[in-house]
């Protein structure tokens, strides 16, 4: 049996281009898991395995695999960072138990690094932060501190200080040792040597020490007793309260090195070891009795009943769909009977499997701390519950962003238009983010996502993957509608035919709400107006019509709707009279309610050198953007703006063109606000 202590779950997350695909790489060669290290940029490295990936140079889907260093077991998934895949990020969260996020010395805290920073906070998870890129020309790692600090209002807690001379990076002082590490290069990294701390380096680490042990002070009591007494602090108490205070998400551990240079890697390994928590020092994980509804806990032991949460379906070729799951208490084995929530059925465990990439492991059990892959179950979708029949919880399901931005297909041949329907459902079980549906006045099929390039990636699998060809429309923005004004309404159905007809009268208020809370539906309408067997069928009704619109046929979203009373027939009566009756209650209330449209807003971060600096800008404010704040670093401008997605179309190309290729930016999606008025 697996030692508990002896297992780290970890993800790397980052902003697209700070190098996680390239330090797990070189992870996975210092632990002896690959003989020879991919490089991204030559469309080798093992963890972006999709096609799509090796040709654009960026992670598209998280990819699961283990590797072991010094006896401990490292669970590791490397995570997407273009935020059109946030998604992968977000279901990965859920699952970890600490996380490495990276940073690039140069960029620093960009957007995307925000985002995933926040998505760790929600989801509690303890992190080390690994300063990457420090051998790059520009590399400033006490800037990149400072934006910690400034950007994601955290506690850096400062263990290593980069070596560099003329601006080439050397090796690094690890403060906890007090020691200068050099990395040998004709070994590829893999060794390295200790040394004294240089001179000219004794002073900064003398204070670097200083506020590391004053951070420790504030949080064990021992560490300030010694402090304040002038007593030295011992390397393992050091170590101690480290970790505590890391799991205890009150300072975050910073470290640096150049994985592509092949430096740092090992001593971000034993960070992994020394600092992030093992599965059974995380909280037992609450989840709800279906039955019961009463909240239970369920232990990291193997004593405890199984219990394990669906993060990530996928299609395989020769298994069809596969889960990965992350096991939290007990045990699964090959053949067992297990509960799936919440379609609350019965389904038997085929395969299980340890993934390496797009390798696999057979293997005969999953137990409780692994991520793991569980075959053989009928249709399941990411957020699911798998529990033993006699104990059935049910973990938080998640949620996923609504898609921005879509396109409409049209299969290219009859044979294509047979297989097309059944590829997007297996593309919508595998990506949350992914949304089909068909044009009810053209039957057109139309696909929605999270942005052009995940649009652009499902046309691409549909075409290499599946052999399904496809005419693509030009991508169209996926707008909100929403009232400006209160308004309350009746809808009555009322049909008579000479037999048994039709009668169902609602009585609703409807009012705008802050922009962000979507839908609420209240009800207050009297016991005994209507009986309460029809509420449900109202409030059905009242989602139905959110969801196709009303005015201009999109989604409803930042609104309020409260059932207020209506009246019912004893005979007449049914549930689908009283669906009908909501819905035109809705309708009517909505277009009196002085309707608008709202668009997306996307945030926008442009990195240009300094003499394209008036072209970026009058190309922002020729689309109608705002820039909201310029600043410098070293000599480029980094433009802080807001963009209507309508507008942002084919701004990568523009972008390139007026920076002659030198310019980059990232786009994430912000809000919704009201569509300006479009110009005669």
């Amino acid at each position: 049996m697996i030692d508990l202590k002896t297992i780290r779950n970890i993800g790397l997350a980052a902003h697209i281009d700070a190098g996680k695909t390239t330090t797990t790489e070189r992870i996975l060669f210092y632990t002896g898991k690959i003989r020879k290290m991919g490089e991204v940029d030559e469309g080798s490295a093992t963890m972006d395995w999709m096609v799509q990936e090796r040709e654009r140079g960026i992670t598209i889907t998280s990819a699961a695999t283990t590797s072991y260093w010094k006896n401990y077991r490292i669970n590791i998934i490397d995570t997407p960072g273009h935020v059109d895949f946030t998604v992968e990020v977000e279901r990965s969260m859920k699952v970890l138990d600490g996380l490495i996020a990276i940073f690039c010395a140069v960029g620093g805290v960009q957007p995307q690094s925000e985002t995933v920073w926040h998505q760790a906070d929600r989801y509690k998870v303890p992190r080390i932060a690994f300063v990457n890129k420090m051998d790059r020309i520009g590399a400033d790692f006490f800037r990149v501190i400072i934006q910690m600090e400034d950007k994601l209002s955290l506690k850096p807690l400062v263990l290593h200080i980069p070596i560099v001379r003329e601006d080439i990076f050397q090796g690094l002082i690890d403060i906890v040792d007090e020691k200068a590490i050099y990395w040998e290069e004709e070994t590829l990294g893999a060794t390295y040597k200790e040394d004294i701390i240089p001179n000219d380096y004794k002073d900064i680490t003398a204070n670097y020490r200083i506020k590391m042990l004053e951070t420790l002070a504030d949080y064990d009591e021992d560490v300030l007793e010694s402090y304040v007494a002038g007593h030295s602090v011992s390397r393992e108490k050091i170590k101690s309260v480290i970790r505590n205070g890391t799991i205890a998400l009150k300072f975050f551990p910073v470290l640096c090195g150049a994985a592509l240079k092949n430096k740092g890697v090992q001593k971000l390994l034993d960070a992994v070891l020394d600092y992030l928590p093992s599965p059974i020092e995380i909280p037992p994980v609450k989840a709800i009795n279906p039955k019961t509804l009463k909240e239970e806990a369920r232990r990291p032991s193997i004593d405890e009943p199984f219990s394990a949460f669906l993060f990530k379906a996928q299609t395989d070729p020769h298994l069809g769909l596969i889960y990965y799951i992350r096991v939290y208490s007990g045990e699964v084995k090959n053949g067992d009977k297990i509960l799936v929530y919440p379609p609350q059925r019965v389904d038997r465990v085929g395969r299980l499997l340890l993934m390496h990439a797009n390798k696999r492991e057979e293997s005969k059990s999953l137990t409780v701390g692994e991520i793991g892959v569980i075959t053989g179950l009928r249709e399941c979708k990411t957020g699911y519950t798998l529990c033993a029949t006699k104990y059935p919880i049910s973990f938080e399901p998640m949620k996923f962003p609504e898609p921005v931005i879509f396109v409409s297909l049209e299969p290219k041949t009859k044979m294509d238009d047979a297989k097309l329907d059944n590829t997007l459902k297996y593309l919508q079980i595998e990506d949350p983010t992914f949304k089909v549906r068909t044009d009810e006045e053209t039957s057109q099929r139309i696909i929605s996502g999270m942005g052009e390039l995940h649009l652009e990636i499902i046309v691409d699998r549909l075409k290499r993957e599946y052999g399904v060809e496809c005419h693509v429309s030009r991508p169209q923005v996926s707008y909100r509608e929403t009232i400006t004004e209160s308004i309350t309404a009746e809808g009555r159905f009322i049909r008579q035919t000479g037999g048994k007809g039709q009668y169902g009268v609602v009585s609703l208020k409807i009012e705008p709400t802050e922009r962000g809370e979507g839908l609420v539906i209240k009800n207050k309408i009297k016991e005994g107006v209507i009986p309460r067997q029809f509420i449900p069928a109202i409030q059905q009704g009242i989602k139905e019509q959110v969801e196709v619109g009303i005015h201009w046929g999109y989604p409803i979203i930042d609104m309020k709707v409260t059932i207020l009373d209506g009246s019912y027939h004893p005979v007449d009566s049914t549930e689908m009279s009283f669906k009908v009756a909501a819905q035109m209650a809705l309708r009517d209330g909505f277009m009196r309610g002085k309707p608008i449209l709202l668009e997306p807003i996307m945030s926008l971060e442009i990195i240009v050198p300094e003499i394209y600096l008036g072209d970026v800008i009058n190309d922002v404010n020729a689309r109608k953007g705002r820039i909201l704040k310029i600043e410098t670093n070293k000599k480029e401008k980094i433009i802080s703006a807001s963009l209507a997605l309508a507008k942002s179309f084919g701004y990568a190309t523009d972008l390139r063109s007026i920076t002659q290729g030198h310019g980059i930016y990232t786009m994430q999606f912000s809000h919704y606000a009201p569509k300006e008025e479009r110009e005669e």
